[in-house]
Order: structure tokens, then C-alpha cells, then sequence
């Protein structure tokens, strides 16, 4: 599955295409809290966050969600990953259990999908 490492805004269009091509009505998606950068797509949250990796993002920065656009409505996020399993981090969960770290991970994607 195609991954798309977002730095600048797309248009909603663009979104809705790609998550077609992805699981139809949701694409899974890896924020950086560090960067500001958002991978989009890839069979696993672990695929996007490597390619994040690779391109220099530091794990405890990679916060993994679920992104789902509803036709002419917001979208909707599901903050359900195994990527966000950081216990040295206090995150214990799937879940992204600090509020400020999913305060930003809302920033980062409402800049880069409006």
C-alpha cells in the first residue's frame, strides 16, 4: 500500500482519493509531533512510521491514528495504534493516553487537511 508523507496542506479531494485507494472509508496515518510531518497509508502504522524514520523523525515522537473523512464533514480521528505502545513514555496503551500529545496531534492534522 502507497505511503504519502505530508508536510504541506492537501486538499480534501486529494485525502478522499488516496483513502479510497487505502481501506475505502479510513486510511491508518503516523504524526510526528516533532516535525509537524503526517505519513499517510501503508498496511500497517508501523510501515508509515518507518518511512517516517527513515526520513529522520525520532520514535517518541511518532504517534499513530486512524483518519477518517465523512463525504462533505469533518473528519474524524481514532487515536488506536500499536505504535502508540511507548511505556517509558507513560503511554501504555494503544490509546493516546496524554491529552497534550493528542492536542497536538489534532494541530498537525487540521494544518495539513483542512
Amino acid at each position: 500500500m502507497e505511503i504519502r508523507i505530508i508536510e504541506e496542506p492537501i486538499k480534501r479531494e486529494e485525502l478522499i482519493e488516496f483513502v479510497k485507494r487505502q481501506y475505502g472509508e479510513m486510511t491508518k496515518a503516523v504524526v510526528d509531533v516533532g516535525t509537524g510531518r503526517v505519513a499517510l497509508g501503508g498496511e500497517l502504522h508501523m510501515d508509515a512510521a518507518a518511512k517516517l524514520e527513515d526520513g529522520g523523525s525520532a520514535w517518541s515522537n511518532l504517534w499513530g491514528i486512524n483518519l477518517y473523512p465523512e463525504g462533505d464533514k469533518e473528519f474524524r480521528l481514532e487515536f488506536d495504534s500499536m505504535v502508540n505502545i511507548k511505556p517509558a513514555q507513560g503511554n501504555r496503551s494503544r490509546n493516546v493516553e496524554d491529552s497534550a500529545v493528542r492536542e497536538k496531534i489534532e494541530i498537525i492534522v487540521r494544518k495539513l487537511i483542512p
